[in-house]
């Protein structure tokens, strides 16, 4: 059936655009439209314009988006600790002052099975690497701090944080089986215990994380002062100036035998050098601005890298880099634990003392290593004096109700350094304590004051005279008289906790603004 007249027309007014209809009470939109004017028509220029614009944002914000959550899929993550926590409050990643354990894992599983089976590197793989990087509140200084793999020491109990098996305490382990059973968190314990100091973070890097990141960077330049061919790593280079990446950067981190006198002192100095030469090139040629280049390598770095939890996001790594971008390379400072052969084994070694307590405790005094003779600008680690505990001639002392003169006060040396008992024995004899005498003692880490029954007040009195803590003066029925046993928190001075730990002048190896040649082991060099 088709429409009637009516319906027709009313479609013909419909069409035929505003007329007497638009002006009825329900076409009132219609009518307050003629106040506003013609329709204006957007320029295409600002159509196109907007659209590119929309474009941006909206890829750029999907870009961001994909290397965000590729680069936070790539992380891997363990326990900062293995049982032994942390006796600190959390370090503020952002503005404190924050020490990173950076380990090199001898790991043979999945790409790194080429270099070995996995009997060689068992449970959770040993240390080839490990260093203690050490940045400074101001951001101003960088120490790094290696640790010699055949170093014995001692390891603390651990328990494994997957399994929860505990590990008894050992002594006398080298240094780089501390996270073989327990993980990398035992391996933290063990330097907290060795240095006295707290580790906020750790990174684990792998042998592939050392050929990609030099790959990544274009090669690392390194220098030699004859050429030498190691055939158990695969090292050869030609004497002088090299570029190495891949393959050949790996070998010359992980070689043992081809500099000084193929030991791992000799390695560790190549690592430095290694280190110093890629800072250089990062900073020069302005990589820590470049987003293209950063993102590339932050890729090739995330892949191959394992943290604490504390570390494992993006904006956590992203906080260390800013903070380590402006150092000058001129305070980046490369140390060495110092050493010597042990005594029951001549291919392993031990802590060299005096030199290895002056150096914790220079580390946990905030002290310059590149000039240690400068006043130090931050806040000492806890436990540690920045400043120097006044003299008793600087305060006005009451007369004790006993004669200083006849006291029997005993100074134990277990500071490790030779000399510091007739030191502090001279400064007590000074104050008015003349029966004092002195003795040699095993070493130990913290100095005490010990008293028997009845000489509480001459121990304090003691303790005030040399500065040492009322906390650190402690009872002990055994002995007669005051005994003041020093640690090697006590190395230097006559007051606990004052003054500039007498360092080696040697104690830095190389700074990251040195350009430093190895000395190639003659046992491998090839004549040319």
């Amino acid at each position: 059936m088709g429409r009637g007249r009516d319906e027709r027309d009313n479609e013909a007014d419909l069409s035929a655009g505003p007329g007497p209809v638009s002006r009825h009470a329900d076409g009132g939109a219609a009518g307050a439209a003629r106040h506003l004017g013609p329709l204006r028509t957007v320029p295409l220029w600002l159509k196109i314009l907007t659209g590119v614009v929309a474009a941006v944002l909206v890829g750029g914000i999907a870009f961001a988006g994909f290397w965000f959550f590729r680069l936070q899929g790539n992380i891997s993550k363990a326990p900062l600790n293995a049982g032994g926590g942390s006796t600190e409050s959390p370090a503020n990643d952002a503005t404190g002052r924050m020490q990173i354990l950076i380990l090199g894992s001898d790991t043979r599983d999945g790409k790194n099975s080429q270099y070995g089976s996995a009997d060689d590197s068992t449970g959770y793989g040993k240390s080839d690497v490990m260093m203690l990087m050490d940045i400074s509140e101001d951001n101003k200084r960088v120490n790094v701090i290696s640790f010699p793999r055949d170093l014995l020491v001692d390891i603390p109990q651990c328990t494994d944080q997957k399994t929860k098996k505990v590990y008894p305490a050992r002594s006398g382990v080298m240094i780089n089986e501390a996270m073989g059973e327990a993980g990398i968190g035992c391996a933290v314990d063990t330097v907290n215990k060795l240095t006295g100091m707290q580790v906020d973070h750790f990174m684990m890097a792998d042998f592939n994380a050392v050929k990609e990141l030099s790959n990544a960077v274009g090669g690392v330049e390194v220098c030699i002062s004859d050429a030498v061919f190691d055939p158990d790593s695969g090292l050869r280079l030609p004497a002088g100036t090299s570029s190495v990446q891949g393959e050949m950067a790996l070998s010359y981190l992980r070689t043992r035998h081809a500099f000084a006198d193929g030991g791992d002192l000799g390695r560790i100095k190549a690592q430095q050098g290694f280190l110093s030469s890629l800072t250089r090139k990062i900073k020069d040629e302005g990589t820590l601005s470049d987003p293209a280049r950063m993102l590339k390598i932050a890729d090739v770095v995330t892949q191959n890298l394992t943290v604490d939890d504390g570390l494992a996001s993006v904006p956590a790594l992203l906080t260390i880099g800013n903070r380590l971008k402006n150092i000058d390379i001129g305070k980046v400072a490369f140390v060495a634990v110092p050493t010597t052969p042990a005594p029951t084994d001549p291919n392993r070694l031990v802590i060299a003392e005096p030199a290895g307590a002056q150096l914790f405790s220079a580390l946990r005094k905030n002290v310059d290593l590149t000039d240690p003779t400068a006043p130090t600008t931050t806040a000492p680690a806890p436990g540690e004096s920045a400043t120097p505990t006044p003299s008793p001639t600087e305060t006005a002392a009451p007369v004790p109700p006993y004669n200083k003169a006849i006291q029997p006060v005993t100074v134990a040396n277990g500071s490790g350094v030779p000399g510091r008992a007739q030191e502090l024995v001279q400064a007590l004899v000074s104050g008015g304590f003349a029966a004092t005498s002195q003795f040699q003692a095993q070493p130990v880490a913290k100095t005490a004051v010990y008293y028997g029954p009845n000489f509480a007040d001459v121990a304090t009195d003691v303790a005030a005279l040399l500065g040492i803590p009322a906390e650190q003066v402690i009872p002990l029925p055994a002995i007669q008289g005051v005994q003041v046993y020093v640690g090697s928190d006590f190395t230097t001075g006559t007051a606990f906790g004052s003054g500039a730990p007498a360092l080696p002048s040697d104690i830095v190896n190389q700074t990251a603004g040195d350009k430093v040649c190895q000395q190639a082991n003659p046992a491998l060099i090839v004549r040319q």
